[in-house]
This record gives C-alpha cells, sequence and structure tokens, in this order.
C-alpha cells in the first residue's frame, strides 16, 4: 500500500520536550547559494573542491552535534527554497512562494496566504524571532518588518566586493564580522528575560557576483590545487578553476561569520542551550548542473545541527533528507505541535535518527526535488522549466514536463556564428540562458562552445534534456550517465516514477493540474 506508506511519512505528530530539558534556542545559519562545501565533507576516495576548503566552524559543529552527507533543497531557487524550508512543505504547494521573487497577481487566490509557518509557530508559543540580511519571503512569515535585525540596512553581501575596495583590508574583514555580531546582540537585547529565541542569519556571500582573483587574494586558495578535482561536467582550466576558487573563499567568509555568532553564544553561555544549524538554499551559482538544476550539484548542501543531550554526538547521516525537514525538527526540539489545520507539513523531524540510538532507518530514506520559474524572463512567454525528482540513497530520477523548453532558458542571440556582446554576457543574467547566474565559467562556455571539445560542455550546460532521466549512484555519483532506458533497470524505473507521482498527487502538485504553473496566476509573464 505506496498511497499509505507515503500518508504516514508525511504526517508529523511532534513529540513534547523531554522532562527535565528545557526547550532550547534555534539558530538558523542560512548561506544564499552555498552548496555542499565544507572541508567535513572530504573524501580522499574522491578528489573534490572540498579539497581545498576550510571550514573549521562547520567542521566542529559536525563533530559536536549531526552531519548530514545527503540534504538536499526541496527547489534549487531561492525563494522556493527558503519557503519550504520554512514551512515544512514541498515548494510547490507554497503559492506565490513556489517561484523566484513569489509573483502573484492582484486580487488571485494565494495559496501561501494561508500558511503559517514554523516561524510565526515559535512566535505563537513564546518565543522571540528574528532575522538579519536577505529573506526573500513575504516578512510576514515571521511576524513582520520588526522582527528584521540589520544596522547598516543591507545584506552582508559579497565578501570580496567589501574587503577588495577598502584601503585596509584587515579593517574592512573586521568591520564586516562586526556588523554580524552587533545586528545579533540587538536581536538579543530585545528579547524578554529568559525567553527562547529564534534567530536566522542569511548572508549573501556565495551569491553572485564576487571579486575575480579573491579566493587566492583573501584566503590563500591557490586555483591550480583544483586541477584533477573539478567535476567531469566542468572544463577543467584555468578560468573555470579560478572562479571555483573565488567561490570557496566567500563560502570560508560564511564559515567565518557563523564563527561569530556561535563565539557570542559561547560568551553568553546559551550554546549549550540552543540548537544550532548550518545549512544552504541551493547549490553553486553560474556553473553548469549547479543552482536550478535538481542534480547534486545543484541541490545538494551542507548540513549539520549541534544541540547536545538531544543530537548524539559525531553522528553521520547518510540516508537523503530534505530541508523541509527542518521546520519539524525545530518545532518538534521546541516541543510545539506541528500539525494544526493549515500546516500539514511534509517534512518530518529529524530528532529521532540523531538523537542518542538513533538510526538512519528512523528517517524516510528520500528528498523531493523540483523547480518551476526562476528567472521570469528566461523562456518566450515567462514560462517555467518544470521538472520533479526522487532522489533515494541509489538513484537520482528526474521527470522532465517539457523537454522542449531550455533548461537554462532560451539562448537569446546565441547562433553558430555569434552571440551577444561578452562584457552584456558577462555582467549581465538576463541576457542570455538566463537561468544560469552571468560568471566566469558561463561566459568562457559561450565563447568557446564552437573550440574542439568544448561543444560537449556547452550542450551539457544548456542544451535539451530528455523526459526522463535516471541515474545509478554507485556508478555515477556525479550524474553524467543516464540509464533510463537500460531494459536491466526498467523495474526501478518505474518504481521511482510511481513513487514521485503518488507523493505528487497526493500534495496536489499543480503541474499535474493541466500544466498550471505555465498561466496566471503562477506564469505572469517576463
Amino acid at each position: 500500500m505506496p498511497g499509505l506508506y507515503f500518508l504516514a511519512a508525511s504526517l508529523l505528530v511532534a513529540a513534547p520536550v523531554p522532562e527535565g530539558d528545557p526547550r532550547p534556542n534555534i539558530v538558523l545559519l542560512f548561506a544564499d547559494d552555498l552548496g555542499r562545501y565544507a572541508s567535513a565533507y572530504r573524501n580522499p576516495d574522491r578528489p573534490s573542491p572540498n579539497d581545498l576548503i576550510e571550514t573549521p566552524v562547520f567542521d566542529r559543529l559536525a563533530r559536536e552535534g549531526a552531519r548530514f552527507d545527503q540534504a538536499f533543497v526541496s527547489a534549487p531557487s531561492c525563494t522556493p527554497s527558503r519557503a519550504a524550508l520554512y514551512t515544512g512543505r514541498h515548494f510547490f504547494r507554497n503559492g506565490s512562494h513556489s517561484q523566484l521573487h513569489h509573483p502573484w497577481p492582484k486580487g488571485d487566490a494565494d495559496p501561501f496566504d494561508d500558511v503559517i509557518g514554523m516561524p510565526r509557530m515559535l512566535l505563537d508559543n513564546g518565543y522571540h524571532a528574528g532575522w538579519s540580511h536577505k529573506w526573500h519571503m513575504r516578512e510576514s512569515l515571521i511576524g513582520g518588518k520588526s522582527h528584521r535585525y540589520d544596522r547598516a540596512g543591507r545584506r552582508i553581501n559579497s565578501y570580496s566586493q567589501q574587503v577588495s575596495k577598502a584601503d585596509d583590508p584587515a579593517t574592512a574583514k573586521a568591520a564586516i564580522l562586526s556588523e554580524v555580531r552587533e545586528n545579533f546582540r540587538d536581536f538579543l537585547a530585545d528579547r524578554d528575560d529568559g525567553q527562547q529565541f529564534f534567530y536566522s542569519f542569511n548572508p549573501t556571500n556565495t551569491h553572485r557576483t564576487w571579486v575575480r582573483g579573491s579566493g587566492a587574494a583573501l584566503w590563500g586558495l591557490d586555483p591550480s590545487a583544483l586541477e584533477g578535482k573539478m567535476p567531469p561536467f566542468l572544463p577543467d582550466n584555468e578560468t573555470v578553476r579560478e572562479d571555483l576558487a573565488d567561490y570557496l573563499g566567500e563560502a570560508m567568509a560564511f564559515d567565518a561569520a557563523c564563527g561569530v555568532i556561535i563565539n557570542e553564544l559561547r560568551t553568553r553561555e546559551l550554546l549549550d542551550d540552543t540548537l544550532v544549524c548550518i545549512t544552504g538554499d541551493h547549490g553553486i551559482p553560474g556553473f553548469t548542473n549547479g543552482k536550478c538544476n535538481v542534480y547534486d550539484f545543484g541541490a545538494r548542501v551542507s548540513l549539520a545541527m549541534r544541540l547536545p543531550n538531544r543530537i548524539d554526538p559525531g553522528r553521520v547521516v547518510v540516508t537523503p533528507v530534505s530541508l523541509v525537514d527542518l521546520a519539524p525538527t525545530f518545532l518538534e526540539a521546541a516541543g510545539v505541535s506541528s500539525s494544526p489545520a493549515d500546516s500539514s507539513m511534509n517534512g518530518e523531524s529529524l530528532l529521532p535518527a540523531v538523537a542518542p540510538g538513533g538510526t538512519d532507518d528512523d528517517l524516510r530514506g528520500w528528498a523531493l526535488i523540483g523547480r518551476e520559474v526562476h528567472v521570469g524572463n528566461a523562456r518566450e512567454g515567462g514560462l517555467p522549466y518544470p521538472v520533479r525528482a526522487l532522489r533515494t540513497k541509489d538513484h537520482l530520477y528526474i521527470w522532465n514536463f517539457k523537454p522542449d523548453r531550455w533548461p537554462m532558458g532560451d539562448p537569446k542571440g546565441i547562433t553558430a556564428e555569434s552571440t551577444p556582446p561578452l562584457e552584456k554576457i558577462a555582467k549581465n543574467t538576463r541576457t542570455t540562458l538566463a537561468d544560469m547566474d552571468a560568471s566566469p565559467t558561463r561566459t568562457w562556455l559561450i565563447e568557446h562552445r564552437n573550440d574542439d571539445g568544448i561543444g560537449r560542455f556547452y550542450e551539457i550546460a544548456f542544451g535539451l534534456r530528455p523526459m526522463e532521466e535516471l541515474y545509478v549512484l554507485a556508478d555515477d555519483p556525479l550524474q553524467q550517465r543516464n540509464v533510463v532506458d537500460d531494459p536491466a533497470l526498467h523495474r526501478i524505473h518505474f518504481k521511482l516514477r510511481d513513487q514521485l507521482l503518488i507523493e505528487l498527487e497526493r500534495n496536489q502538485d499543480p503541474r499535474l493540474a493541466e500544466d498550471a504553473f505555465d498561466r496566471p496566476p503562477y506564469a505572469v509573464g517576463p
């Protein structure tokens, strides 16, 4: 009875806080565009960009708590990913917030109007709540603009942009970290004595754009050290290696900022009373198979959590989980019921699996990933690129609903012989192929698409895709060989397709309702 299995897996009954344990504070350290990059993820058997990065804060949190090796976003795009995390719901269930910047025509009923979400539920149960920097959602989800704490009135943007422009880089670095600290202190100062709190730190370090060469200049990351460690779908050349090293530098800047907040908790003797969680909202921007893609390079993220006595130190979870699981996890930790009539979360609490004695068998075992609109004008008429995927421990199954549409957006102005001006392509994401962020890597692929041996890299990045894809992860961890037509795998193919379809139908995915995402109120034009 697979339908009953899905129903049972998606309903959460939050357990009360164990007797004698106070309700914990909750701090979410949530990076923009940060994929699965941390030195804790190094694997000597599989050389990767993680070999270059140093993230001592994430690594310590993982040692003292739990590290998740297979954590996935609901959608590899900012707004839908964030809304899915805060509501515990599959991205397509969140109405206006199922797509970037949550466009929605006035006067049309928005399913998101009826969603409360985790921050408001904590607020309603006595928590002080707030955030700093990027939100990208309706502010009522956390109680309104008064819950924002940004002294400088801006987001923490590219670390390299701020530091590289400064006359004294050391002073500029210190100023950024001071702003992080003071924002958090302002937040804490607003709470009542002894009041539990929920704080979300949302910097945009790893979002484009950052200063070219900053990985080496600011963080000592030698791009040449990435040679031979690049994923096979990227050209292993100086331009792409430098681009990736610059990104890793921004990831290290995020790690340093997280350390400031954790140290503040430690100084105030609050750390051991706080559930601290570090993660990101989707994969790397401006690279093949990254942001806006449901492959692991675009949808898998770092995830670690620490809460003494309730999370087993050193626990490593290898079973797939989803960021929709974080809302019910936080609510269970706080002893808050997460099943009001207007909630019905898809996520499950991760606490039973990471508690002392817990195992991966306590988990659902799969993650659902998908996307619709990212950049509104990426395709003619503002049409989305609809895709749904099911990621299990052993397989990735992908359903591309409209294989006649360009996955990364229309190749506007690109012919066999010509392109728009390269300077424009380099600076403006929306110039062409708009669902891949403007980057040196994107520009290089477009410029060299006709060079010998480069056409395959361009095709992987921007070409049309089949309706269905299936990858066997034991043999193909980076998802390069689509084996959906292999007769020996038909049983697995059909099982995964049926499993995905049951979950989409049970949750009334608008994509199944005569392609509702292709027209208003969902698709409102470029």
